[in-house]
């Protein structure tokens, strides 16, 4: 009862506990979170137009994202991602990598209902049939071919285009105070050697947890090694005993032996005997003829 209490309770953290996990998440250098949005329902959003599905909350003095089925929210030079459009963030060291295909002038033009000259007629898209409908719409690239994203008489801008555009919204980025500031910070706390101190935690935690793991399987050497000679122990017992009946066959073998050895003198007492009948029977002629 007491396990399935736990493993009850353990279930339920696991269900209503968010633990976000993604590349290039660092919670160990204890940056501040962002505060909170609060919004009075889901929000709709709407996507840009010459980006691969980036999908934006408008409205808001924020920029908030959503994109490859990421929350993805910049404060103070520095991301945050999350699950959830208004809990859960975690930071995030980089860049993502679609926000340099974001136009920085999209307020404007989605306020003006114009993009780049011609008219912007965008769809908000309510939040159920975001999270239903987004994987399906990228992958058949949706947006692009219903319309051009509901640009008029629009035409995408080529490859070689996107990538200097690009290039030049990476560079205006990286010249921001907020993103400087928050640069300068990231490289003043790699050298304080406090940062590593959690990472050294780590690998002593990890250090101890491997003993507990590979315990058992000393136990189960032991264990084995200790029933080796319970195994063993008969073998050792046989041979002894085979030993032991080895010389019981081999004794009437040994007293034969002597028995063989004792009947060659009979056989010699034989020979010596009729040798000293000959040799009485040949003086029996002599005398016979000395009487002659």
């Amino acid at each position: 009862m007491k396990k399935l209490l736990f493993g009850t309770i353990l279930l339920a953290l696991a269900i209503t506990v968010p633990i976000p996990t993604m590349a290039g998440v660092d919670i160990s250098i204890g940056i501040s979170l962002p505060p909170p949005v609060v919004f009075q329902a889901p929000p709709d959003v709407i996507v840009l137009p010459d980006t691969p599905d980036v999908y934006v909350v408008p409205g808001i003095d924020i920029d908030m994202f959503f994109w490859n089925g990421w929350w993805w929210r910049l404060w103070e030079g520095r991301w945050y991602h999350s699950h959830y459009y208004d809990r859960g963030w975690t930071y995030y060291n980089a860049v993502p990598s679609f926000y340099f295909d974001v136009d920085p002038g999209w307020r404007r033009y989605y306020r003006d209902h114009d993009w780049d000259g011609h008219r912007w007629n965008y769809e908000r898209v309510p939040y159920s049939q975001l999270h239903q409908n987004w994987r399906k719409w990228h992958n058949d690239r949706h947006w692009e071919r219903q319309g051009n994203w509901g640009v008029q008489s629009y035409r995408p801008r080529p490859q070689q285009q996107r990538l200097e555009l690009r290039h030049q919204r990476q560079q205006q980025y990286q010249q921001r105070p907020e993103v400087q500031r928050h640069q300068q910070q990231m490289r003043e706390r790699q050298r304080q050697p406090q940062v590593r101190q959690p990472k050294g935690q780590q690998q002593r935690q990890y250090q101890q947890r491997q003993p507990q793991v590979r315990q058992p399987q000393v136990q189960q050497q032991r264990q084995y090694q200790q029933k080796q000679p319970q195994v063993r122990q008969p073998q050792r017992q046989q041979q002894r005993q085979y030993q032991q009946k080895q010389p019981q066959v081999r004794q009437p073998q040994r007293q034969q032996q002597p028995q063989q050895q004792r009947s060659q003198p009979r056989g010699q007492q034989q020979q010596k005997e009729s040798q000293h009948q000959k040799s009485q029977g040949k003086p029996e002629q002599g005398d016979a003829e000395h009487r002659r």
